[in-house]
C-alpha cells in the first residue's frame, strides 16, 4: 500500500505540472486543477512516509520518476522538443529513471 501512495503522488505530481502548462496558456480554469493536483501529491506522499516509507527514498523516487515522467508527457501532449539544456535525448530520460528505480 506505500508504494501505491507514492505512484499516486508522483501520477498527481505529474498531473498538476502538465496542467500548469496548459493554463500558462490562457485557460485560467485549470490553475483549480493544479491546485488540486499538488495537493493531492503532498497528501498521498504524507501518507507513503506515513507508512514507512524513508523520507530520502520516498522523495528521490518521487522527484524523479516525475521529472522523467512530466519530459515524456510534454513531449507527446505539447510537442516540446528534446532540447540541449534541458533533456539531450530520450536516453536521459531513462537515466533518470534508471535512477529512481535504483534507490
Amino acid at each position: 500500500m506505500t508504494w501505491v501512495m507514492l505512484a499516486s503522488a508522483i501520477a498527481c505530481g505529474v498531473a498538476g505540472t502538465l496542467a500548469l502548462r496548459v493554463a500558462m496558456t490562457g485557460q485560467r480554469r485549470f490553475f483549480a486543477i493544479v491546485v488540486a493536483a499538488y495537493l493531492a501529491a503532498f497528501g498521498f506522499l504524507a501518507l507513503a512516509l506515513d507508512r514507512g516509507l524513508g523520507l530520502g527514498v520516498a522523495y528521490g523516487i518521487c522527484a524523479a520518476t516525475g521529472v522523467a515522467l512530466t519530459a515524456v508527457a510534454s513531449r507527446h501532449l505539447f510537442g516540446e522538443p528534446w532540447a540541449v539544456l534541458r533533456i539531450p535525448d530520450t536516453r536521459s530520460v531513462g537515466f533518470v529513471a534508471q535512477a529512481a528505480i535504483a534507490v
